[in-house]
């Protein structure tokens, strides 16, 4: 799947994954096609998961509003990127979030004159 999704990225792009402890992210064929890509790789360290909180946080929120209760048979791989893209577009822009004063980020930003 890292292959898959390094063929998407253009040069330029290199992005942080974030990944868990697992097995598979710290074997050596995964760190050296990351590395060789350029990428970054984000993991907490060994019994301290508040490190990622952040990452942490948002994946679960994907995970409960996104993936649970869905049934994903028949969807192909273009399929699922698409509406992946549509729920972050969402998320970064219009989900209404109490700490920013029930507001979206795109509203709040609006509001504090800063670039979109």
């Amino acid at each position: 799947m890292l292959d898959k999704a390094i063929k998407t990225l253009k040069p330029w792009e290199k992005p942080i994954v974030h990944s868990d402890r697992g097995g598979h992210y710290r074997w050596d064929g995964w760190i050296s096609r990351m590395e060789s890509r350029g990428l970054t790789r984000s993991m907490s360290k060994k019994g301290c998961s508040p490190d990622n909180s952040a990452c942490e946080g948002f994946f679960g929120r994907i995970k409960n509003e996104v993936f649970y209760g869905r049934d994903w048979k028949g969807w192909t791989l273009d399929d699922f990127m698409y509406f992946i893209d549509r729920y972050l577009n969402w998320f970064r822009n219009e989900r209404i979030k109490i700490g920013l004063n029930n507001k979206s980020p795109k509203e709040y930003r609006t509001e504090l004159g800063l670039a979109l």
